[in-house]
């Protein structure tokens, strides 16, 4: 069995590789049973949590992403969310791979968002905007630069310094690159906008938005929490990742379903949709397009099954 930590995720989990198998393991589908919560009681201010996806594709592999949530972490400069990823071969049951979890997760979420923007973007967009500082940033702008001809990228974030950092990571790159402080600004200037960030009220506002524009929301990933305002959703076609899991989890659809300003039948589709030519991404140039994602287990096992495979290749060939 073997162990995948970050580094070597991040080194053989190269992004066009990866949209393209998410994109035919959508198409496929996969067996997911619900989330297992747990509680645990721990001696601190706050109890903990203990979250176990299974997911798996029959004959194929097994999945199991474990999540730890212990609140009272920062106390001891740790993250809240820790975990692991376990790959079992579907056909034995025995393990194949242990991986980094928080990696694991960033990556196939930073390619959710560039499938989405395969069918939801204009084919000629060229400016991006990163809204947010968090560690998912730098793997935004990877995983869309990597699968388009993206020319600009600008990253805000509220504090300037950060999103100063993010920039200085890509060195030499093949766009320009930059920091700002205009948000609005900034908005209305791009032709893709990528948003994972943990408001909890818009910071994204429907007015801004230009004909053409492709917004992608990762944050607000509960009910309370929201990341674009109504307008954006009254404006837009829009699409989420999975329609169970944005309807019950993302503020930006519950909300928007609760008060009247969104139907369940306008939401145009959902990714399993889209791969299978179900439903029509784009209609025309000048719409605006939402994606909602909050995450699914087909695109945690789709990603461990391609970096198992990339890393066994890899030890094949030394």
């Amino acid at each position: 069995m073997r162990i995948i930590p970050g580094a070597e995720l991040r080194s053989v989990l190269h992004y066009p590789m990866l949209v393209e198998r998410m994109r035919q393991t959508f198409r496929a589908g996969v067996n997911a049973p619900p989330r297992h919560e747990h509680r645990v009681d721990t001696y601190g201010k706050s109890d903990a949590s203990l979250l176990l996806t299974p997911v798996w594709q029959i004959n194929q592999s097994i999945g199991l992403k474990i999540v730890t949530v212990f609140p009272d972490n920062g106390a001891q400069d740790l993250p809240a969310v820790q975990g692991v990823y376990l790959l079992m071969d579907g056909k034995t049951g025995v393990p194949q791979a242990i991986i980094d979890g928080p990696a694991l997760t960033k990556r196939r979420t930073a390619a959710a968002s560039a499938l989405a923007a395969s069918y939801l973007a204009r084919p000629d967009s060229e400016r991006l905007l990163v809204v947010g500082t968090g560690a998912l940033a730098p793997e935004l702008i990877e995983a869309h630069t990597a699968t388009r001809r993206i020319k600009q990228v600008l990253v805000w974030g509220r504090h300037l310094d950060k999103a100063k950092k993010i920039v200085s990571r890509f060195h030499r790159p093949k766009f320009k690159i930059e920091a700002t402080d205009d948000l609005e600004g900034a908005v209305r200037g791009a032709h893709i906008i990528t948003c994972a960030t943990p408001a909890t009220d818009p910071i994204i506002r429907g007015a801004w938005l230009e004909p053409g524009q492709h917004l992608d929301l990762i944050g607000g990933s509960t009910p309370d929490a929201r990341e674009a305002d109504d307008e954006c959703i009254r404006r837009a076609r829009v699409f989420v990742d999975t329609r169970e899991g944005a309807c019950q989890e993302a503020g930006d659809i519950v909300q928007p379903l609760r008060d009247g300003v969104l139907t369940a039948d306008d939401i145009a589709g959902d990714l399993f949709d889209l791969t299978r030519g179900e439903r029509a991404g784009r209609r025309y140039y000048d719409q605006i397009t939402v994606f909602k994602s909050v995450g699914t287990a087909l695109e945690d096992l789709c990603a461990a099954q391609l970096a198992v495979e990339m890393v066994l290749h890899n030890d094949s060939i030394r």
